[in-house]
C-alpha cells in the first residue's frame, strides 16, 4: 500500500494492481491503481475505502495506523461509489469498529442495504449537504448519477478545494512515486493518456451523457485538485483532465483521433489479403492504423481502438448466411457500450452465398449506433481487380474525410 500526504490532514492510500481484468472483464496491461482517501478534522472521514486485492483487511489498517489513525477511532464513511473495488473492506471493518456512520445517496442507501443489510447506520445525502469535521474541514456533497452507477456521487473538501471525484476522472494504470500531474514524465503523461481512454471506453462510454453533465457540475466548483479512485491526481493542470474527459465523451459521439481502427477477420485469407494492402494505403497516407485481428482482439483493445478513432474499417466474411461470428460479437460489444456517429466502411468475401451485410445492418439498427457507411463491398472468393479498386476508392475517401472528425488532446 502506498500512503501519501496529498494536503493538510489528507492522505490517500492507493493499492496498485500491475494487471487484473477490471470488473472481470477489460484487461489492464499497465494496472490499475485503487484509491483511497482520509479527511483529518475533530472527526476522521475515509473516502472510499478498500482492503486491497490481496484480500487482507489487515493492509488498509496497517496503512491508517502509519498515519495515526487508530481504525477504531473513525468517525464517518464516505461511499461515493458502492461498486465492491470501493466498498469490499466493510465487513471486516464492522469487526472492529462498530460505531461510525456510512453517507450516501439515495440510492446508495439501497445497495448499502442489499450488500450489507442492516449492519450498518447509514446517513442519506442530498445535492449540497454538507458534513462538518472540524477544524475548518468540511465534506460537500454532489450526486453525479449514472457516472457509472446510479448512486454515484463527488465528495468536495472546501478548506483544501479538493474533489473527491470517485471513478470520474480516473484512468487505468499503476502509479508508482509521481502521483501528481506535475510530477509526471513525457512517458507517464503519454500513458495516462492512453490508459485515460482505455478507462473511459470500458467503464464510461455507455454513460456519456450522464458523464457530461456531471463535468458541468464540475466546473461550478473552484478545484485546486482532483483526487479520483483510479489513477493520478490533478493539482497543478485539474482542467487537464476536465478537458480530457470533454474529447472523451466527444469520442463516443463519433468523433476520435487522427487514427483509423482496422478490425477484421478471414477464414481462409481472402479478406486478409485485401486487409493487407488496405493497411499500406493508409500508412501510405500518413495516418495511423489500429490492427485488430478478430477473434484473438481482447474486449478492452476493441472498445478502445473503436472509441478512439475518427474512422473504422470492419473487414470479414459471410459466415453460414452471416457476419463472421467473431465480428458479430464485437459489434456487439461496441453497441452495449453506444459507440455512436462513428464513419464506417465494411468489406469482406463471401462463398457460396452473402447475408454478411443484412446482419451488419440488424446489429446496428438494434443498437441504433447511426453509424456513418460508405457502400459496402462483397466479392465472391478471391477479391478481383474490380473489387479491390473499390474498397481502396472508399478508404481514400474515408481518409479525406477523416479531418472532419479529429479532435485531439
Amino acid at each position: 500500500m502506498n500512503i501519501k500526504k496529498i494536503n493538510e490532514d489528507i492522505y490517500m492510500l492507493s493499492m496498485s494492481i500491475e494487471r487484473m481484468l477490471f470488473e472481470s472483464m477489460w484487461d489492464t496491461p499497465k494496472g490499475v491503481t485503487l484509491n483511497s482517501y482520509i479527511v483529518k478534522g475533530d472527526k476522521t472521514a475515509i473516502i472510499d475505502g478498500f482492503i486491497g486485492w490481496d484480500g487482507v483487511p489487515e493492509t488498509l489498517y496497517k496503512g491508517l495506523n502509519s498515519i495515526d489513525i487508530d481504525p477504531k477511532s473513525i468517525d464517518y464513511i464516505v461511499l461515493n461509489h458502492l461498486e465492491p473495488d470501493h466498498t469490499g473492506w466493510i465487513k471486516s471493518f464492522l469487526s472492529i469498529n462498530k460505531d461510525f456512520k456510512i453517507f450516501v445517496t439515495q440510492k446508495g442507501a439501497e445497495l448499502v442495504q442489499a450488500f450489507y443489510g442492516d449492519l450498518v447506520a447509514v446517513e442519506v445525502i442530498k445535492a449540497g449537504d454538507t458534513l462538518d469535521l472540524g477544524q475548518g474541514k468540511s465534506l460537500a456533497f454532489h450526486p453525479v448519477p449514472n457516472v457509472h452507477w446510479p448512486e454515484t456521487m463527488m465528495t468536495y473538501e472546501t478548506q483544501t478545494k479538493t474533489l473527491f471525484s470517485c471513478d470520474l476522472y480516473g484512468a487505468f494504470g499503476v502509479m508508482n512515486d509521481h502521483i501528481f500531474d506535475d510530477q509526471m514524465t513525457a512517458a507517464e503523461q503519454m500513458m495516462y493518456e492512453e490508459e485515460g481512454m482505455r478507462y473511459f471506453s470500458n467503464v464510461m462510454t455507455t454513460f456519456s451523457n450522464m458523464v457530461e453533465k456531471a463535468i458541468s457540475k464540475t466546473e461550478q466548483l473552484e478545484i485546486k485538485m482532483i483526487a479520483p479512485g483510479h489513477g493520478p491526481l490533478y493539482r497543478k493542470h485539474p482542467q487537464t483532465i476536465i478537458d480530457a474527459y470533454k474529447r472523451y465523451c466527444q469520442y463516443a459521439k463519433g468523433f476520435g483521433k487522427k487514427e483509423v481502427t482496422l478490425i477484421w477477420g478471414s477464414m481462409y485469407g481472402m479478406t486478409k489479403k485485401v486487409v493487407d494492402l488496405v493497411i499500406k494505403q493508409i500508412e501510405a497516407a500518413n495516418v495511423k492504423v489500429n490492427v485488430l485481428a478478430l477473434p484473438e482482439a481482447s474486449p478492452s483493445d476493441l472498445v478502445l481502438n473503436v472509441f478512439k478513432a475518427g474512422a473504422v474499417l470492419l473487414a470479414c466474411p459471410t459466415y453460414e448466411y452471416k457476419l463472421f461470428p467473431p465480428m458479430a460479437h464485437a459489434i456487439d460489444e461496441i453497441g452495449r457500450k453506444r459507440i455512436s456517429g462513428k464513419q464506417a466502411l465494411r468489406f469482406g468475401s463471401y462463398g457460396w452465398s452473402g447475408g454478411a451485410e443484412k446482419e451488419l445492418t440488424q446489429l446496428f439498427d438494434n443498437y441504433r449506433l447511426k453509424w456513418d457507411f460508405m457502400d459496402s463491398v462483397e466479392f465472391k472468393g478471391m477479391a478481383r481487380e474490380d473489387d479491390v479498386k473499390a474498397i481502396k476508392n472508399q478508404v481514400d475517401i474515408l481518409i479525406q474525410n477523416l479531418s472532419n472528425r479529429v479532435i485531439e488532446a
